[in-house]
């Protein structure tokens, strides 16, 4: 596997490793020896074509699927997961692309959506407190906590759905596609909250097609190709390198053919 990074800083412990996993459905491979790293305080671009096999890792990470074969290390230490409740009290929560909101209730009924706070009866007061510290923490651009979810752009949307990842406390946050479908202005609010998380010292999983939001706010691109690792890039890595890597435009008769006449030219330097 190709990489083209810069090294780690000595002594920094991974939130998350992936080690060899694989994941098949019956007789088809979807991902096969996956190798991943998350550090703490960094955004890890997850790219590559369709049928790649994205979804299927964010899926295994989030406990809806159960690796066949490899091993995941949360914080140095081995672990199993047999749901998505095993992935939340890990500390790992997903934001998916379709957000899984409830328009016709409010932001807070929203952040706290399976997580009411309510031991006689709603305590409102509490999860209204609660949920303008969160959006205060990422700087977020909501009027009122109390406004529809219906009311709001799909900026502040996002911003919500990332809002109420927020609440278990986690240390690993995955993103899928949380630009999709923005304009520019919602863009740049969104990959601002993603900045904000970072700071936070969690570490970023982002699934995503855009490689200018990579650039923008990435630290290493991972790019997998037909369910396998094809490279650990640095965002300064060029277009031509990474389309490369996402499509496999580098590996075709044409480029092998040109490597092999490079390599006996070279040989023949050798010799001579």
């Amino acid at each position: 596997m190709p990489s083209h990074t810069s090294a780690r800083p000595e002594g920094l412990q991974p939130i998350l490793s992936l080690r060899k996993v694989s994941k098949n459905f019956g007789a088809v491979a979807a991902l096969t020896d996956i190798d991943l790293d998350v550090y703490p305080g960094e955004v890890v671009a997850l790219v590559g074509d369709n049928g790649a096999g994205k979804s299927t890792l964010i899926k295994t990470l989030a406990g809806a699927h159960s690796p066949t074969s490899g091993t995941i290390l949360f914080e140095g230490k081995e672990v199993v997961m047999n749901g998505p409740s095993d992935a939340l009290d890990l500390g790992i929560a997903t934001v998916f692309q379709d957000l899984a909101l409830c328009e016709n209730l409010d932001v807070v009924a929203n952040i706290f959506l399976g997580q009411e706070k309510n031991a006689l009866h709603l305590d409102e007061t509490t999860m209204e407190v609660t949920s303008w510290t969160l959006l205060n923490e990422l700087a977020a651009r909501i009027p009122s906590v109390r406004d529809v979810v219906a009311s709001l752009s799909g900026g502040q949307r996002q911003t919500v759905a990332i809002a109420r990842s927020l609440l278990s406390n986690p240390k690993i946050i995955m993103l899928d596609e949380p630009t999709a479908a923005l304009g520019v202005a919602q863009t740049a609010e969104v990959l601002n909250l993603v900045e904000r998380v970072k700071a936070k010292g969690l570490g970023v999983i982002m699934i995503s097609h855009n490689m200018q939001d990579v650039r923008a706010i990435a630290d290493r691109v991972v790019v997998l190709r037909l369910g396998k690792n094809n490279g650990v890039f640095d965002v300064s890595a060029s277009n031509e390198v990474l389309i490369g890597a996402i499509t496999g435009a580098t590996d075709n008769a044409v480029s092998r053919r040109a490597k092999r006449l490079a390599e006996a030219e070279n040989h023949s330097e050798e010799q001579a």
